[in-house]
């Protein structure tokens, strides 16, 4: 749960990194980078700790799942999402990307027997709100941006299905790579196909810097979340990442941004509503457990 927790912080850091880095640079280009740069990164740290027995053990069957995984959630949603934010709105994109969670739990439930209680409902109402709330203005239409979007929101909730049936025989670590690596090798042919490849001479410094820095996010977001999905129920794990939505709204109001009353009460509910997921009884038993801890003997 701890994992699952350090994902949604970091997503509230990169959300907030990335909104500057696709404005200062072409956005497959940017993803393709980020995937590549964090799947080094990933072989890199295999190898360093000698894990490599983790890739000599795989077999057929585990190199096709990887693949997919690579494919359903590390390339195509991609491209279809930001093809859909240039179309739509980038508060009603993030909104629709926001219901993932929906999809995974109805998912969980049919392939993977996860239970729902009413606690989690309640949650998970309270999670939707206070998205909705956050922004401003209820949406009025749904056109062909709005549903790549939501396809792509679709694949995404598709693939941590995958992962997290995958995640019972494989290593975190080995699924975030394959994830990365085949996610990346999968833009590069879109790249090479819509002749795009050119675009990677004209990279300045600073679109350098920021890549780097957003990889870096990239590599903690994707190694904490697959390592904490093989322990916790997917249902939970998915609607727990939208956490990292008030801690952008926080990293926004120090960066000088505006903040109205809007952005604070929603990022109350989504608190709240995380807090009803886990399930207040879980909770206390935590807190207790705590209190115990620190007490004498």
């Amino acid at each position: 749960m701890i994992l699952v927790f350090s994902t949604a912080v970091i997503s509230g850091f990169s959300i907030f990194i990335n909104k500057y880095s696709v404005s200062v640079i072409n956005p497959y280009i940017f993803t393709f980078l980020k995937n590549a740069i964090v799947a080094l990164m990933l072989s890199s740290f295999i190898f360093l700790v000698k894990d490599r027995k983790l890739f000599a053990g795989l077999t057929k069957k585990q190199w096709l799942q990887l693949l997919i995984i690579g494919l359903v959630g590390g390339s195509v949603p991609f491209l279809l999402f930001f093809k859909g934010l240039s179309l739509t709105s980038a508060a009603q994109g993030a909104f629709i990307h926001k219901t993932m969670f929906v999809y995974a739990a109805v998912l969980a439930v049919v392939f993977l027997k996860e239970k729902i209680n009413k606690e989690f409902i309640i949650g998970a109402l309270l999670l939707l709100l206070g998205s909705l709330i956050s922004l401003k203005a209820l949406p009025t239409s749904f056109g062909k941006g709005d549903f790549l979007v939501f396809l792509a929101t679709i694949l995404w909730a598709i693939e941590n299905l995958i992962s997290k049936h995958v995640l019972k025989e494989l290593a975190g670590r080995t699924v975030a790579w394959g994830r990365m690596f085949f996610g990346s090798f999968f833009i590069l042919i879109y790249l090479g196909a819509t002749g795009q490849l050119g675009l990677f001479g004209s990279l300045n410094a600073g679109q350098i810097g920021w890549t780097l820095i957003a990889s870096v996010l990239l590599f903690g977001y994707v190694f904490t979340w697959y390592s904490g999905l093989k322990h916790v129920p997917l249902s939970i794990a998915t609607a727990i990442l939208i956490v990292g939505s008030p801690i952008t709204t926080f990293l926004s109001a120090l960066s000088g941004a505006k903040i109205g009353f809007n952005e604070v009460f929603s990022a109350f509910l989504i608190l709240i509503g995380a807090v009803f997921v886990l399930g207040t009884r879980y909770l206390w038993q935590q807190i207790k457990t705590i209190i115990q801890a620190q007490l004498p003997a």
